[in-house]
């Protein structure tokens, strides 16, 4: 049987449109949220897995620009990898391209705020209906991987934590609190958290029996895996420090 060109024609743009929306309707999803900390009320950037469902959750956490729109696009990846992902805003609304500023910024960030409203961020992920809360774990860069090491350290129920070039405890007994398994990545050439640092962390990690897998790429420096950073951006470095991550996560969180 014969059918006419003009319906196959119709067809096959319907079958398109029908691939197209099928697309778009897995595609994570995106909104502000707010959340009550005990500093105050918090907003987040949340991106949630596309298909309803329950998942395994990640707090992220911004560098020390704020939450730029870099640090947005790896939470949406994030989602795509169907994790419930909320970006914090420790700056409270505050994004900045200005080193200077973002020192002042983050000198200005008290650590104890910081640290509530991360956990606050955690306690909202695990009050989600679409969150598995025995699953939730953080991942950070620069001023933000020091953090999620501080939100391991105050956050027991913490799954897993990733830090990429962030500042490392020293404190024995901080140390002693990191219960999560942790995943390090950074820089031999970066002068602010330096391979000695991550050597004695490590060494410090391990004689606790506490799970831990660090990297140090040789020829990179501080923020290697951020494009924006044009100088010192190594892209084969992100490539695999992100294909680390990722399988860190889904050991640990999935």
């Amino acid at each position: 049987m014969k059918y006419p060109r003009r319906a196959i024609l119709a067809a096959a743009i319907l079958g398109v449109a029908g691939a197209v929306l099928s697309v778009r309707a897995d595609a994570p999803k995106t909104e502000t949220v707010q959340f009550q900390s005990p500093t105050g009320p918090v907003s987040g950037f949340l991106a949630l897995p596309g298909a309803p469902g329950k998942y395994p959750a990640l707090v992220v956490i911004h560098e020390w620009w704020g939450l730029t729109d870099w640090v947005k696009r790896q939470t949406v990846k994030f989602a795509g990898l169907g994790y419930v992902a909320l970006a914090v805003d420790l700056y409270r609304g505050k994004v900045t391209n200005d080193p200077m500023e973002a020192h002042e910024l983050m000198r200005g960030l008290p650590q104890d705020r910081a640290v509530s409203d991360l956990k606050a961020g955690f306690a909202y992920l695990a009050a989600r209906k679409d969150v598995d809360s025995n699953h939730i774990g953080s991942v950070g860069w620069c001023m933000g991987g020091g953090y999620s090491l501080q939100l391991a350290i105050h956050e027991p129920r913490l799954a897993a934590c990733v830090v990429n070039y962030g500042a490392l405890p020293t404190d024995p007994n901080d140390i002693q609190q990191i219960a999560s398994p942790v995943l390090g990545n950074f820089g031999g050439e970066d002068r602010g958290i330096t391979p000695d640092d991550v050597h004695a962390f490590e060494k410090s990690m391990k004689a606790l029996n506490h799970r831990i897998d660090v990297k140090i790429y040789p020829d990179a420096g501080h923020a290697f895996e951020n494009s924006t950073n044009t100088k010192g951006y190594r892209p084969a470095d992100a490539t695999d420090a992100w294909a680390r991550t990722v399988a860190f996560l889904k050991n640990y969180l999935d």
